[in-house]
């Protein structure tokens, strides 16, 4: 879940996290609008602690990280899309975007989890403006009006109340290409379970995004943290109360303005009454 995402950081603004601030007039790729494709493996803010701990970087990382064993640009993508071996099975691709808070020391198969190294020394966040998910709703029989097995598919703009911008937890770790040298730094976002809010609008998976408040956006990053606590804070719900979400065009990607609502017919409205 959770494969695009808005970024839109003017140079008039600063980044602000705990007390410290730090300008952003240098960094060129936060001073537009646009909605960042997980699956295209842009490049995307993200915000990462200096050698010392005592501030913090804005950087550019490859969204997606994969295993440093793989060896060049070729085998990065059949890691990603998967490939046809020399005998003619299909070999699946993973998608590394996002990392499920329960399986970031160990994996789903019960085995060490590829991102167990990186979350218990390589913390980051990124820098988001907002998220876009799609919300699921049955297609109904025009003739009884009862709900299909079919389902329609409507993009929805979810923000933080009242924030320009937001943290969302990630990992991050270095791959060097062995053959060329390339050298880049790839970061993947946590996931955790939905909130109210969330569990509506993601109605498939009910997962979205670990959004952090101030102070625990700088303990994620800052602080040498034990494997539990680095759990406790992966698993935040953050609160729907302080949440917005709005459906938006389905072609919101080629939209010079992708956030500005847009209103279907037949689309339930949030039930928001509900916080948590």
């Amino acid at each position: 879940m959770c494969y695009y995402y808005g970024q839109k950081v003017t140079k008039a603004e600063f980044i602000r996290l705990k007390e410290l601030e730090k300008e952003v007039m240098k960094y060129e790729f936060l001073n537009k609008q646009q909605v960042h494709n997980g699956f295209a493996y842009k490049q995307v803010a993200v915000l990462k602690p200096n050698e010392t701990k005592d501030n913090f970087d804005i950087v550019e990382m490859e969204w997606g990280i994969v295993p440093p064993y793989l060896k060049n640009r070729d085998a990065v993508e059949k890691f990603r899309n998967g490939y046809k071996d020399e005998s003619g099975k299909w070999n699946i691709g993973y998608t590394t975007l996002n990392a499920k808070d329960e399986n970031l020391f160990i994996s789903e198969k019960g085995r060490k989890s590829m991102y167990a190294d990186a979350v218990k020394s390589r913390r980051c966040l990124f820098l988001v403006s907002g998220i876009f998910e799609w919300r699921h709703i049955p297609k109904k029989n025009k003739k009884t009006g009862l709900p299909l097995k079919a389902v329609d598919k409507f993009p929805y703009h979810i923000t933080v109340k009242d924030a320009p911008y937001f943290y969302i937890a990630g990992i991050w770790q270095s791959w060097t290409d062995k053959e060329t040298g390339e050298h880049v730094e790839m970061a993947t976002l946590v996931t955790t379970k939905a909130n109210h809010l969330m569990e509506q609008v993601h109605n498939t998976k009910k997962r979205m995004p670990t959004i952090l408040n101030d102070e625990l956006a700088w303990e994620w990053i800052m602080h040498d943290l034990s494997e539990e606590r680095i759990m406790e804070i992966a698993s935040t719900m953050f609160p729907s109360e302080y949440m917005d979400a709005c459906t938006v065009a389905k072609e919101f990607l080629a939209s010079l303005e992708p956030s500005e609502p847009f209103e279907y017919e037949d689309v339930p409205a949030l039930e928001l009454s509900i916080v948590g």
